[in-house]
């Protein structure tokens, strides 16, 4: 016989898999987007305002998001995982040292904002692309073997290379070796 926590975990888990949600926090502002029915007709109105306080409860999951709307606060409260959220989406992600933001109900105008968190990007994409195992792309022991030499004589060519342009170099330097002075005395005295 399954409990209830056991039973709700596994919805949990159903839900998750149909839609996935982002991860966002207190101090976020996000837009949800909620189903609604008129008559026959079904559409999706959007609610974007702050996210003032998440409750993790499995199942019971919710949080609550405010906005001014013409000079008023409005606040809306959705279940995480209800058939009514359709989509959330994170907009913007705040910088708070609070779990629950409720004093943001006395504040209005620039002491209700929140400033952002700015996130660091390391600059690495981490999107890898699966490769397909082909007779190409598996390397044999003879053909590793070939490689092996293949690039022995390839870094056997480079010394050479490297050498014959030093030699040169070499030669040049020697010829405008500035002279000494007694080295210029000697040839200064048979001219007498």
């Amino acid at each position: 016989m399954k409990n209830i926590e056991e039973i709700n975990n596994s919805k949990v888990k159903q839900i998750i898999a149909q839609k996935k949600h982002p991860e966002f926090f207190p101090g976020d502002i996000i837009k949800v987007g909620v189903k609604i029915t008129e008559g026959k007709r079904d559409r999706i109105q959007y609610f974007e305002g702050v996210c003032i306080a998440k409750k993790n409860r499995d199942i019971n999951s919710s949080f609550t998001v405010r906005k001014i709307s013409f000079g008023e606060g409005v606040e809306r409260t959705f279940a995480l995982y209800s058939p009514a959220v359709d989509t959330i989406k994170v907009i913007r992600s705040g910088k708070v040292r609070r779990a629950k933001l409720y004093y943001l109900r006395d504040r209005t105008g620039k002491s209700a904002r929140i400033s952002e968190k700015i996130k660091k990007k390391i600059g690495i994409d981490l999107e890898t692309k699966i490769q397909e195992v082909t007779e190409e792309n598996v390397a044999t022991p003879a053909a590793e073997e070939v490689n092996k030499e293949e690039t022995k004589s390839a870094e056997a060519s480079k010394v050479n290379a490297k050498q014959k342009t030093e030699a040169p170099k070499a030669e040049a330097k020697k010829e405008t070796k500035p002279q000494t002075k007694a080295e210029h005395k000697k040839e200064e005295e048979p001219k007498k």
